[in-house]
């Protein structure tokens, strides 16, 4: 069982949704006992760094993730979700967060229209089973302001170019980050999950 982490930061209806499509079972929830016999965690997420970190932190969530991740459970976040993962934000302030992956979230810059909103390609660096059956170039659907700006470059899996480089896929071990939403990403994004699901089965 998949535990989606549901701490009130978007719609992830969808997201179960399309979990259960492809035959993943997935269940809503922050209840800590939950969480610990989940085979795998789905960290997704909308709106702000800050209020999605207070969120859980009121939860008492932000230490059991901690703990489930270094005791090597799969852990993947999803558009906010993957950018909680990192160090800290600097949304509106400087913002700590879960620190599982180093580095930094920063607003996109360039002379683009922010938010990155739409459809946009991915452009892979490395090998990985996250891509079996995604081509390089493949469409995905992005909704974001802030993107990962500073990251180890041997984590990163798939970028794509808005503003400049940004950081669509990375992944460090247990731990997976999809800047884009693989729900609403049509045939692409459902091959996406069905690979998160055979590293967690």
């Amino acid at each position: 069982m998949i535990a989606i982490i549901d701490y009130g930061a978007g719609n992830i209806k969808s997201l179960q949704f399309a979990l259960t499509s492809i035959g993943l079972d997935a269940k809503l929830t922050t209840e800590a006992s939950v969480i610990r016999n989940s085979d795998g965690i789905i960290l997704p997420g909308v709106g702000a760094f800050r209020d999605a970190m207070e969120a859980l932190r009121n939860l008492n969530l932000t230490e059991l993730l901690q703990q489930e991740a270094a005791a090597g459970k799969p852990l993947m976040g999803i558009c906010l979700g993957m950018q909680l993962l990192f160090d800290k934000s600097y949304e509106d302030g400087e913002w700590r967060g879960l620190g599982l992956l180093q580095g930094t979230v920063d607003r996109i810059s360039g002379e683009v229209k922010v938010p990155h909103m739409g459809w946009n390609t991915l452009t892979h660096h490395q090998e990985s089973s996250l891509l079996n059956g995604v081509p390089d170039e493949s469409y995905v659907y992005f909704v974001h302001s802030y993107a990962v700006r500073s990251y180890p470059q041997h984590q990163l899996v798939s970028s794509t170019t808005y503003g400049g480089l940004i950081p669509a896929i990375v992944q460090k071990d247990n731990l997976i980050g999809m800047q884009f939403h693989p729900e609403k990403s049509g045939r692409i994004g459902l091959q996406l999950l069905k690979n998160v699901g055979e590293m967690i089965a």
